[in-house]
């Protein structure tokens, strides 16, 4: 038989032990995007699991957990019930999560759970579901949420795949625009760019041979999206038309963030192929229009 922990004192905030407070953390860490502190409220397998994660698939974890798209400022509140209630306050909404009291069950808790949006009085639209806690080590992990139970490391394994398929297409959009930037410094200084450098921002003032403002600060700096990026010019002679550049695009942490590596020639032809994080080559398949990881340039 499940028994109903004891209420609180109205108004006052739940024992620092209790499977309550552990959540409310975690909602907490969750808002905030503070992963040093969720992983507080992991179990040991999945806290190891959550380690392994890149940064963009710990980031979607706890906007799951909050139903926001980016990071918030949270408050909480004790009710007089004994509930705990988390806001998550951004520019565009705020999130009430409320912790109902929970039962209790040797060293497993259930806590319903009820998300909204703080502005839907009526809770019309209102997201109910129970999480599970489990008491490891003497203290008090999430175990589940609703019927699922919380596995990282198969979530870690499904969302490596997905977050590979959207860096490979942001890959080949990023190779576009750098084409295409180097090819406006190209007409607009009569010669190729040093590096990649020079097609960033410019600090001060307006565009200038070293700052041309053609791309964001991440591309400049050869890095975005789980990939790395390479520009070398082929050749000696960089003025004029007949100057001719290579320009590549390398998985950052090859299996995690990306499996192909991409490849534009000094033709401007575009190819692709597996080459384990090592740099491609024109001797890749050549990347036509329709592949599933093509996408237009996100400027």
């Amino acid at each position: 038989m499940l028994l109903a922990a004891s209420a609180n004192t109205p108004g006052q905030p739940p024992a620092a032990d209790s499977p309550a407070t552990a959540l409310r953390d975690a909602l907490v860490a969750a808002c905030s995007q503070n992963s040093t502190e969720f992983v507080r409220s992991l179990t040991v397998r999945n806290a190891e699991a959550f380690g392994r994660m890149t940064p963009p698939a710990r980031e979607t974890l706890l906007k799951r957990f909050v139903l926001l798209d980016k990071p918030g400022k949270p408050r909480t509140q004790n009710e007089s019930t004994g509930n705990v209630v988390v806001f998550c306050e951004t520019s565009e909404v705020t999130t009430q999560m409320e912790i109902d009291k929970p039962e209790l069950r040797d060293n497993l808790a259930y806590l319903p759970l009820t998300v909204k949006d703080s502005g839907d009085g009526a809770g019309l639209n209102a997201h109910r579901v129970t999480m599970g806690m489990v008491r490891e080590a003497g203290q008090w992990k999430i175990l589940s949420l609703g019927l699922l139970f919380l596995d990282l490391p198969s979530l870690e394994i499904e969302w490596d795949r997905a977050e590979i398929k959207t860096n490979e297409q942001s890959a080949i959009a990023s190779l576009k625009v750098l084409v295409e930037a180097i090819e406006t410094y190209r007409k607009t200084y009569t010669r190729l760019p040093e590096s990649l450098k020079a097609l960033g921002p410019a600090a001060k003032g307006g565009p200038k041979s070293d700052s041309a403002s053609l791309v964001d600060e991440s591309l400049a700096a050869g890095r975005k999206d789980g990939y790395a990026y390479r520009y070398v010019i082929v050749g000696a002679n960089t003025s004029g038309a007949p100057a001719k550049y290579e320009v590549a695009a390398i998985p950052a942490e090859y299996g995690r963030s990306g499996l192909r590596s991409f490849f534009c020639d000094s033709t401007g032809q575009f190819h692709a192929g597996d080459h384990r994080g090592a740099v491609g080559s024109d001797l890749d398949p050549k990347l036509v229009e329709g592949d599933p990881a093509d996408s237009e340039p996100q400027h």
